[in-house]
């Protein structure tokens, strides 16, 4: 499913690379599902931040790196966030 979406995994692949201080050919790609966000917070919204109300497609990634997965929101592949509250399992192994 990955080649369905390579911008979108080259930029959620980037961007956990940049926050874990790893390189980014280190990260896999577990899935890639095809979502629709309700605004432009990529379902990620931050307190005190505002967001466009308008329908953002993208991506929902299922990363791994070292034995964890990590859950990464991305619109069509110019921008992606880490969502831990999305079920990220940081802080547990993958099984």
């Amino acid at each position: 499913m990955e080649e369905s979406s390579p911008a979108a995994v080259a930029v959620a692949r980037n961007r956990l690379a940049h926050e874990l201080g790893c390189e980014p050919s280190s990260i896999l790609v577990d899935k890639v599902e095809e979502v629709e966000w309700s605004d432009s917070s990529l379902g990620c919204p931050q307190p005190g931040m505002m967001y466009m109300q308008v329908i953002t497609p993208g991506y929902r990634i299922t990363l791994e790196h070292a034995g964890q997965r990590y859950i990464m929101h991305t619109n069509r592949g110019s921008h992606a966030v880490h969502c831990p509250d999305a079920g990220d399992a940081r802080s547990s192994p993958h099984i």
